[in-house]
């Protein structure tokens, strides 16, 4: 009797993968341009934090934050028709259709997919609806009395936090990761952990760290843009 080949199961990364470029430094990019944040005292703050984060020497907590400060002090529905508008004007744009296409592609095969991002749940939400996602496993964002506090709820979806992350939601569903033939897709060294979790690595639009090891393992490498 032949065995019944294992369910399929796709992560993804979002920012610099399926995203041409990075929520959270967009999302930034957006509130000084709309005045919400003053651009000559976060500007520099920002530059040196994602410069650190691509070299995967920033420390988690502080990069996530760092990122979720922006949102401090709000509600989630004070922050909703900014966030509208950010998915349409600047995420949208920078979803190429390939990206689209592979999302969907995985989704035909009958594989479960998910996005999985070190950016905040609430960030992320709306670009994962736009990319066809029923699932996300993101950073959770504390919320006090309703309010954002800026700080972060959780183990964080970063670095090996993605593979903690992942057993616990997968557990939650009855799931193992061992049960599915995997695959992961991303483009940063930080998701080093997580790409070796899986049965198929693939690299996409990779920084030269993660470049360098995909070239020594014989993972593959592809581009969305």
């Amino acid at each position: 009797m032949t065995a019944k080949p294992a369910p399929g199961l796709a992560l993804f990364d979002l920012d610099h993968t399926l995203l041409l470029g990075d929520s959270d430094v967009l999302w930034c990019d957006f509130l000084m341009d709309q005045g919400v944040l003053e651009r000559a005292m976060f500007a520099p703050r920002n530059a040196d934090i994602q410069a650190r984060y691509k070299t995967g020497k920033v420390d988690a907590a502080e990069f996530a934050n760092f990122y979720l400060s922006t949102l401090q002090g709000r509600s989630p529905a004070q922050w909703q028709s900014q966030r509208e508008q950010f998915l349409r004007e600047i995420i949208v744009p920078r979803v190429p259709h390939a990206a689209l296409e592979l999302v969907a592609k995985h989704q035909r095969a009958g594989d479960l997919v998910v996005l999985t991002t070190a950016t905040n749940r609430f960030l992320t939400e709306l670009t994962a609806q736009h990319l066809g996602f029923a699932h996300v496993i993101a950073t959770e964002p504390q919320l006090v009395d309703g309010v954002f506090s800026g700080a972060t709820d959780g183990v964080l979806n970063m670095r090996g936090g993605k593979v903690i992350r992942l057993h616990a939601w997968l557990k939650m569903r009855g799931e193992d990761l061992q049960h599915f033939d995997s695959t992961g897709y991303s483009d940063s060294i930080n998701d080093l952990p997580l790409l070796e979790a899986v049965n198929h690595a693939v690299v996409v639009h990779a920084d030269a760290r993660l470049a360098a090891v995909a070239a020594e393992r014989g993972w593959r490498s592809m581009r969305l843009d």
